[in-house]
């Protein structure tokens, strides 16, 4: 089963990068997509039908962030954020991932409206002063722009795949124990997905930062 939902999570992961790899006509004004699963909800409003569509949103989250503080939906609401999931010990992709994430911190970190939240999918491990501790050595000092997450490992697991749309799982056979994507996963005021990004490749990373702007305005 695990197999299976991996599978499909890749398929879905890989179509997303393909598709926010593309450039736009006019990369400073072009819009971004809304990413994920949609509906139409039809209700009368005075005789009249009307039509309201229902996209694909970050559900309800509540974790723990390097300083001991609770983040939850409220934190970021009205903000864009970049969402990622790692583990401190990983010995494939994290570090990867963090010297690019690196470059988006430091380019929008004085932005009041914007936030990166990275989830570890070792919690037990990583707990809030550990990972406070693993934010300084990177060059993070506070939690104003950059919360690292620690929780309930099941519950990172949840929202990394129903929610965030990506790999994150336990998988014996993968080094360290975990199964896991480098997508950075943008998502604006609104709570909706607007692009998804391979966090390993400086190209899509560059893409990611074009992009950001976009949603600020």
């Amino acid at each position: 089963m695990k197999s299976n939902l991996a599978i499909i999570i890749f398929a879905l992961f890989t179509f997303q990068f393909s598709c926010t790899g593309t450039k736009d006509k006019d990369e400073n004004t072009a819009s971004l997509p809304i990413l994920g699963n949609w509906h139409v909800n039809e209700f009368e409003i005075e005789g009249k039908t009307v039509k309201d569509t229902v996209y694909h949103k970050i559900a309800d989250f509540s974790f723990t962030n390097q300083e001991g503080k609770e983040v939850n939906n409220s934190t970021v609401s009205g903000k864009i954020y970049v969402a990622d999931f790692f583990f401190t010990t990983c010995p494939t992709i994290c570090p990867i991932m963090k010297t690019q994430m690196l470059r988006v911190y430091d380019k929008f970190k004085d932005e009041p409206n914007f936030m990166i939240l990275s989830h570890t999918l070792d919690p037990e491990h990583d707990t809030p002063e550990l990972l406070k501790d693993y934010a300084s050595k990177i060059g993070v000092e506070d939690d104003i722009t950059w919360n690292f997450l620690s929780g309930d490992q099941e519950k990172i697991f949840e929202i990394g795949q129903t929610s965030y749309l990506t790999t994150a799982m336990s998988d014996k056979n993968e080094p360290g124990g975990i199964l896991h994507s480098g997508a950075f996963v943008l998502v604006d005021q609104d709570g909706r997905i607007r692009g998804v990004y391979d966090g390993t490749k400086e190209e899509h990373v560059n893409k990611l930062m074009k992009d950001i702007p976009k949603l600020l305005k």
